[in-house]
């Protein structure tokens, strides 16, 4: 029963890490936040990303925040499988 909660929310991690790698592409692309699947992105990645945004991670005109989240999710992730075992 644990390792199937567990595998579980390992898949959901995967799916987000995938949402935010996605998430930073749309930055690529004049005007796809403003379609469908860039809103529904937006709507899912904003409220993780937000927090993290106060730590100011733009650099030399990069944002690291959406990095950070996914190493932030990795080790997570690491903890997760920690507990498997």
């Amino acid at each position: 029963m644990n390792y199937l909660i567990l595998s579980i929310l390992l898949k959901v991690i995967d799916v987000y890490t995938y949402l935010l790698i996605a998430y930073a592409l749309l930055s690529w692309f004049p005007g796809a936040y403003d379609t469908t699947i860039g809103r529904f992105i937006i709507g899912v990645v904003e409220p993780v990303i937000a927090p993290f945004r106060k730590l100011k991670l733009q650099f030399f005109g990069l944002d690291f925040t959406i990095w950070i989240v996914m190493i932030a999710f990795n080790i997570l992730a690491r903890f997760l499988v920690y507990l498997l075992i």
